[in-house]
């Protein structure tokens, strides 16, 4: 009977031993997983993208700081810089620092001039996850730069001088002698999108030979009043009148129009107009490299396009884009245009441009 006691009191002091290793072995697996979430969590935080973003942009910068005021705000610990200037002396600079980039990304490239730049080596080739809704058109076939939006060149006017009716046309008519010393140009060479609207101008002469272009050139040149230093100086001038007619961008002449006092308009040309596809690149061997693909990223999302589209008439080469989220003016829009050689183009315009500044510019009036 005694040993029955003192069996069945061991038993129980087992169990309860058993009873506790189990407690303590529950508490140590516990103990694990918050140990494992916690390096997690410092993991995560490890991961935000932070360092610098350095970028070269042809954009107005007033849209381009708003823009990455709102990158900040989704990654605040990353430090943008940027600067302004032409397509083309974005190309020349990428060139220059080519052994060393000091960019990270182009934002506002000329279709020929992204290409000249990615042919070069200086764009670097990767897949973004918008890239399917981008037409093949739009983007280069490694993957070295997108295009963001298409800008129909156009015939710009002074709205104080001229009406939609009174102005030029169509291209043609801008040779005609009543608009000598009323034409202002953006100086062309340091410009993708007056070398582009120049070397369109050639191949709609005939693609067989560029003197029918350089000609008419000529003729243009002979009317034309300045060529200004940059866009703002072109703004400034035709606003104090001094001359009432320019070519440009249609988006740069509706934001002009809509969002200040400049009084501007725009004519598209009946037989059509060169739409210039101007686009985006990740920088060759960038120094902040997975930042500015996610710059690229967050400047394709749907909302930021659609935003884009609103504040800054932007239209966009996304084809997903809800229609009814854009503006009136899109809506109506009729892209008519011509067919143009880009490949060709592209191959040409360096040669044909240095023609025109040797031999064509200032030598109309002669």
């Amino acid at each position: 009977m005694q040993k029955t006691r003192i069996f069945g009191f061991l038993l129980v002091l087992m169990v309860v031993i058993l009873a506790a290793c189990s407690s303590d072995n529950k508490t140590s697996t516990k103990d694990t997983t918050n140990s494992k979430a916690s390096d997690s969590e410092k993991t995560d935080v490890a991961a935000t993208p932070s360092g610098k973003l350095v970028i070269y942009t042809g954009r107005d910068e007033e849209m381009v700081q708003k823009v990455i005021d709102q990158f900040n705000e989704k990654y605040p610990d990353i430090e943008v810089e940027f600067l302004t200037m032409g397509a083309q002396q974005i190309l020349e600079r990428l060139r220059g620092e080519k052994a060393n980039p000091q960019a990270d990304f182009w934002w506002g490239g000329t279709q020929s001039a992204l290409t000249v730049g990615a042919d070069e080596d200086l764009l670097q080739a990767w897949k973004p996850s918008f890239n399917d809704s981008i037409d093949a058109a739009y983007k280069d076939a490694d993957g070295r730069w997108f295009g963001e939006m298409l800008l129909p060149e156009v015939i710009m006017i002074n709205s104080d001088v001229l009406k939609k009716e009174t102005g030029p046309q169509d291209w043609d008519d801008l040779l005609d002698p009543k608009w000598k010393d009323k034409i202002l140009i953006r100086g062309v060479l340091a410009s993708g999108t007056m070398r582009t609207i120049y070397s369109s101008m050639i191949l709609r002469q005939g693609a067989d030979s560029p003197d029918k272009g350089y000609d008419w050139l000529l003729k243009l040149d002979a009317n034309t009043k300045e060529y200004t230093q940059d866009p703002n100086a072109l703004y400034l001038k035709m606003t104090r009148q001094e001359g009432s007619v320019s070519l440009w961008n249609l988006q740069d002449i509706l934001l002009k129009k809509y969002t200040t006092d400049y009084p501007f308009d725009y004519i598209y040309p009946k037989s059509g107009a060169p739409i210039l596809v101007d686009g985006v690149g990740v920088v060759n061997n960038a120094k902040n490299l997975e930042n500015a693909k996610l710059f690229t990223e967050f400047i394709f999302e749907k909302g930021m396009v659609t935003q884009l589209a609103n504040d800054y008439y932007q239209i966009p080469t996304r084809s997903d884009i809800d229609k009814e989220a854009m503006p009136e003016w899109y809506k109506e829009l009729d892209l008519k245009t011509f067919d143009i050689d880009w490949k060709l183009m592209t191959e040409k315009e360096a040669e044909w441009m240095e023609h025109w500044d040797n031999n064509i510019k200032g030598r109309g009036k002669k």
